[in-house]
Formats: structure tokens, sequence, C-alpha cells
């Protein structure tokens, strides 16, 4: 199977290599663009708090396709393959799509369970599907392989209680300061950033009896919002360095690429014969808040990695539910295999309904020059039944053609069918007819779940 994937996540590198790795979303576009040029026939990118990964497709002319992703990832990172080689992944075929199909279905999250995950998933699909016009990054394979994967995600949680009481990464973030300040109602809390981290912790405040929440962002508009929902007074971000003062605790969960809190704004925050301590999360990938802020008196840093501690005991807590998730899981694998196997048949069952089509055509003509006296209505009768014995007729093989090629028997069977019908040159499956072959097997599978009632 010609799909693979390479990356780096919270399990192989610690936050600050990681950091290292985080792409926008903005970048996507080129990076996947680039991979195009290079010699990927498919690419998606996946980035997120925890994770960036790149999902590709070598072309049968063996493009090293996993080495590209690599190139691409350490490019960006400004760090050497070499160096790299030590945190990032790579997986081929099966194991590629067993690792997506954990991924969106949170097994692979530092929070096990969380919900996020699936619409991170969703976005990196939907912009991979819109790069460079028709000629899209997601192609008939990974454009398959995440809809299933989606779907797989979806069911997980649908079927099993692995979400239950999941916690975020904002809930954790809120937890572990409940741990440190007990009850959290009376606390000044100031949120720095307006996307959805930052909502989330917003939120995750608000329902604990935060009521003293101040929501800082670039966008005014954008922090009225969120804190019109919530309850949190909206501020831009020049009035940090003063609201700092004041604050028990920051929740940093910005986009920005750069450091958002010095060292030098926090010793002058702590500066002003302040006693009480300052907590500051920091949920933000690349950091909001330089490393050495964490070593000034009274001032209590956690990141991403520091939250994993916080959060261990969820696996635990939702063990029993992992079987049945990892059931769903290798279901949706066998059922992505089977496709991709069922691929190789189409162009011998679409040349062989052709050269049958042709020949019934060619009795048609012949039929219509000796039965003269045959009236329209009675010549359309005759068309009529041929095409239906036809279809009788092809009926056998065609599915017997689908069923030994998810029985990982394509290959024999379609050569033998091009043998028995006299198909030649459908015996090599080229690139591009494997192309056209994936987007006729995900029609006849849509029209198939549409005549069983499913209209997903």
């Amino acid at each position: 199977m010609s799909v693979s994937v390479v990356g780096i996540s919270h399990r192989s590198a610690p936050l600050e290599v990681r950091e290292r790795f985080a792409l926008p979303a903005g970048d996507a576009s080129d990076v996947l663009a680039e991979l195009l040029a290079a010699g990927c026939s498919e690419a998606v990118l996946l980035s997120t708090c925890n994770r960036t990964e790149l999902y590709v497709r070598a072309p049968m002319d063996g493009t090293d396709a996993p080495r590209l992703g690599a190139r691409a990832l350490c490019a960006r990172s400004r760090m050497s393959e070499e160096d790299a080689a030590a945190y990032l992944y790579t997986l081929n075929g099966t194991a590629a799509v067993r690792h997506l199909f954990r991924v969106v279905s949170s097994l692979d999250s530092m929070v096990v369970g969380e919900a996020q995950i699936q619409g991170q998933v969703k976005e990196a699909y939907g912009r991979a599907a819109g790069v460079q016009g028709e000629s899209n990054a997601a192609g008939p394979i990974l454009s398959r392989m995440f809809e299933m994967a989606l779907h797989v995600g979806a069911r997980v949680r649908q079927e099993t209680r692995l979400a239950e009481g999941a916690a975020s990464i904002p809930g954790a973030a809120v937890e572990l300061a409940g741990k440190v300040f007990g009850a959290l109602a009376d606390r000044r809390v100031l949120v720095l950033g307006a996307g959805k981290m930052s909502t989330l912790t917003t939120r995750c405040l608000h329902e604990h009896g935060v009521r003293g929440i101040t929501l800082a962002s670039r966008s005014e508009e954008r922090a009225r919002e969120v804190g019109r929902r919530f309850g949190a007074e909206p501020v831009t971000f020049d009035r940090i360095a003063e609201l700092l003062p004041r604050a028990d605790l920051v929740v940093s969960a910005t986009a920005a690429p750069h450091v958002v809190l010095t060292r030098e704004m926090i010793e002058h925050a702590v500066g002003r014969g302040r006693h009480s301590p300052l907590v500051i999360l920091d949920i933000a990938l690349p950091r909001d808040v330089e490393p050495e802020v964490g070593s000034l008196a009274n001032v209590f840093l956690y990141d991403l990695d520091d939250l994993s501690r916080v959060i261990a005991g969820t696996l635990e807590r939702r063990r029993s539910e992992l079987e049945g998730a990892e059931q769903i899981i290798e279901d949706g694998v066998r059922e992505f295999r089977s496709w991709y196997r069922a691929r190789r048949v189409v162009p011998v069952i679409r040349a062989l309904r052709g050269h049958a089509e042709s020949m019934r055509q060619r009795e048609l003509e012949r039929a219509r020059r000796v039965l003269r006296n045959l009236s329209d209505e009675e010549f359309e009768a005759v068309d009529t039944l041929t095409r239906q014995l036809l279809n009788k007729v092809l009926h056998s093989p065609t599915t017997r053609l689908r069923e030994a090629a998810a029985e990982g028997r394509a290959g024999e069977v379609a050569d033998l069918a091009c043998y028995l019908f006299s198909l030649e040159g459908e015996q090599d499956v080229s690139s591009d007819r494997s192309d056209r072959a994936g987007r006729e097997t995900d029609n006849y599978a849509r029209e198939a779940r549409h005549r069983n009632g499913d209209g997903k």
C-alpha cells in the first residue's frame, strides 16, 4: 500500500523539539504544493498542539515519499535530518492507515477521549483537498483514507464511552490551576488569545465558577465575541502589561509564532511588592512564554508537558473502553484495505463491460439490418432485452473480481479475466488508471450505501 506518515508527536519528542516542527495553518498550502512538485502524488498535513504529521502517497515510479516528507518538515524546523531522526517516526502501508484511525479516534492523544482532534483532522483534510485547483493534494487514496478515518472516529465516540468525562487540554489546565489554588471562583484570571484553545479554557473557567476573567486578543471584536459568551472582560493585547500585576492565573494559548510573555515582562509584573503567587499555564505550541520565567520567585510556570502528568490518570479511568475502540479501528482498517485492493480490478471490470457492450452494439446493428420489419418500439424492446441479459451475464464475474480483490488475489484473478475475455493491456494498472479506479470505486460505494438506505 503506497501510503505513509512521517511526523513528530508528544510520544516521540519533548516540547522544545515539537514546537520547532509546529506549522501554522497558513503554511499548509506551500508545504503540500512543494511535496507534489517534488514527486509525491498526494499529501495531507496535520499540525496540532501535540503533533505535526505529513501523510503522503508515493506514485508507482518509486519516489521516496516519506523521505520527501521528512525533508519538508526538517527544512521548516531548521533541524538537520540526522538530528531529527531521533524524534521523527515513519509508518507505511497498513500501519500508516491504523495510525491515522487511532489519531482521529483520540487513542493517540495526550488526553485520550478528547474531542478536538476530530475537527483538527477534518480541517487538515479540507485544506489538502483545496490545493492547486482540481489537482488536489488529497487525491483519491488519501481522500478515501481520511473520510474513512473521520467515520471511524465518529463510531468510536458514538459506540464507546471513551469520551465520557474526558478532559481537554484546557480542562486539564484548569484542573491543574485548581490543585494549586484550591477554589478558583475568587481568582483573577487573564486568558491570552481568542482562538479555539482560549475559548475552551474560558468556558472551563466559567464552568468552575470563575467570574473574574479577562480575555486579551489582538482582535478586539473577537475578544468581545468570546467574552460575551462566558462573561469575560474583553481587552486588546496592548493592555497585557497593565493587567499582569493584578492576575492570579494567566493562561496563554495564542497562535503567535513568537514569545508573548518574556521574563522581563513577568519580572516587572511581580516586582511591585506582590506577595501572592502567579501561576502561568502555557498551552500554546510554539510556546508563548519564555521558559526562563519559571525561575522567577513566586512564579509557577507549567507547559504542555507538565500537563501530561495531571492527565496521566485519564487513560486508566477509561481503559475498559479501549478494547471496543480498537476493534472499531481494526474494522475500519480492514475495510480500507479491501477498498484499496478492489481498486486494482476496476480497470479490468471497466474493460470487460466495455468489451461486452461493444459486442452487443455490433450484434444489434446486424440484427437491425436483418430484422427490417421491426417497428422502433419492437427494436427498443430487443435493445432492452439484450442489455438486461448482458448485465445478468456480467454480474457474477464482476462480483467475483471484487471479492478476489478484497481477499488479496486481485492480480491473479484480473490476469485470468484478461486472458479469458481477451482484454489486452489491462493486466498492468498504471498510476493514472488507479486514480480513475479510485474515483469509480468511490462512486460505486456511495451508490451502494444509498441503495442500502445509508446516505453517509
